[in-house]
């Protein structure tokens, strides 16, 4: 591809109808770019075709309306469906700044005024370049991610592509699943992966938060209940566990289950049988168990609030997802995915990210992982005016940021437990009300609330 590379020079299209004005900047520019040369709007459109330059300085008047801009717009729009990553300086008159910034809102890099002062123009040469090569880094890791990914779940890190091997392995056999990792690192996307490339993948995928569910109606939940069984069964009703035969069963947040119904999802793995509730049949069930958690499970079972010989049943085999903070490359990688996904759905003709905007990404500490890169992604694309996101779209905070006089795990940990006590005091102490505001369930409310010492009046 013609253009900037590791081994040859930026290549530079300059589209000009006036010839001693081409010959100025081919001789200005010779020496750091290859220099292609247009006088009017099909040859431009020609060249464009078959050398694709990633840089163009495009002069607006051009032959079939030398006055005004409309060839020049024209070959703007037209340069830009033909490659969206060609950053286009365009050249024009003082007096005609309303046409300037009409071709920055349709996609050109930037502008200058004639006459060109070279030195500004060199610069602004320098940093379309550079962003060039990001963009096109960014459409090749897209690209190979293609071939090297499972479905939703984007990587080229390490961490990343030992689970992709990981997820390999383990898929085609029966074996229950344990994914560990922070809150909103895609857990559930891995657990999805396993069910794709499994033999079950034609199965159903049945998935149920343990801790987003109240523990006297879980039970029924996950195992049905008979008719009349309590008030208001009015109806007999098959539980996930049922509805997940010939499929997978994902448990998420299993460290929120209550011990009780540990017993008997341990029964289950073992016997592959349930009892609904105000049941006295046993049925027999064909889910494949597939379990995820933020909780340290050790931790948990020293605490006795979770079951040794069903932590051992869960883990067979144990997948721990990174935090996005240890992807590197990966968080560009998926910001960039992002951010053509929400353009597209959202209608908005977005070309990229700012060379600010990458190194705010690069350097955010991302304490709400995958989930908060999704996030500020979303709104950047919903506020933004330009043709490429800016730090200021991001509204990314500066106490998440790499760096610092303390650790990252004290900056996140006083974060976490200033949020938990504003909110408890929101909610006038009231646990389940804080609890449902924050996202999480009762026994991680107060097991957060016994780590930083909260009181919690």
């Amino acid at each position: 591809m013609t253009g900037t590379t590791a081994q040859t020079r930026p290549t530079v299209l300059i589209v000009d109808d006036d010839a001693e004005i081409r010959e100025q900047l081919k001789w200005a520019l010779a020496s750091e770019y290859s220099v292609l040369e247009a006088e009017d709007r099909p040859t431009a459109l020609s060249l464009a075709r078959q050398e694709r330059p990633g840089l163009v300085t495009l002069d607006l008047g051009l032959p079939g309306d030398v006055d005004g801009a409309t060839e020049g717009l024209a070959v703007l729009e037209e340069i830009l469906a033909l490659n969206r990553l060609t950053k286009i300086v365009v050249m024009t008159g003082n007096s005609d700044r309303t046409n300037a910034v009409k071709a920055v809102q349709l996609g050109a890099y930037d502008y200058v005024h004639k006459p060109v002062q070279l030195d500004v123009l060199k610069v602004i040469l320098q940093r379309a370049t550079y962003l060039l090569e990001l963009d096109r880094e960014n459409q090749a890791l897209q690209q190979e991610q293609k071939h090297e990914g499972f479905g939703d779940m984007l990587g080229v890190s390490p961490p990343m592509q030992r689970i992709f091997t990981i997820v390999r392995r383990a898929a085609p056999s029966d074996v229950p699943v344990l994914i560990t990792g922070e809150s909103g690192t895609g857990k559930g996307m891995v657990a999805r992966a396993i069910h794709r490339y499994s033999s079950r993948q034609a199965g159903p995928f049945v998935a149920i938060n343990c801790g987003a569910i109240p523990e006297n109606l879980l039970e029924s939940e996950l195992f049905g209940h008979e008719k009349g069984s309590f008030t208001g069964a009015h109806m007999q009703r098959k539980g996930r566990i049922e509805s997940a035969y010939g499929g997978v069963l994902f448990l998420d947040e299993i460290g929120e289950l209550p011990l009780a119904l540990q017993v008997k999802l341990l029964h289950v793995l073992q016997e592959q049988r349930i009892v609904r509730v105000g049941g006295r049949e046993e049925i027999a069930v064909n889910a494949r168990i597939i379990a995820a958690t933020n909780r340290d499970l050790s931790q948990a079972i020293q605490s006795g609030v979770f079951r040794e010989d069903l932590f051992y049943r869960l883990q067979v085999v144990t997948i721990v997802v990174p935090p996005l903070r240890e992807r590197g490359e990966d968080i560009v990688l998926l910001a960039n995915k992002m951010l053509v996904q929400y353009g597209n759905e959202l209608k908005k003709k977005i070309t990229g990210f700012t060379p600010q905007a990458i190194k705010m990404i690069e350097s955010h500490d991302w304490p709400g992982n995958v989930r908060e890169l999704e996030n500020r992604i979303k709104r950047a694309v919903v506020m933004t005016e330009g043709l490429r996101i800016t730090p200021e779209d991001l509204e990314i905070s500066t106490a998440g940021t790499k760096g610092g006089g303390q650790s990252l795990r004290d900056a996140r940990e006083s974060i976490e437990k200033e949020f938990i006590q504003r909110t408890l005091t929101k909610h006038r102490g009231n646990i389940s009300k804080a609890a449902a505001e924050l996202g999480i369930s009762r026994p991680t409310l107060h097991g957060l609330l016994t780590k930083y010492s909260i009181d919690r009046s």
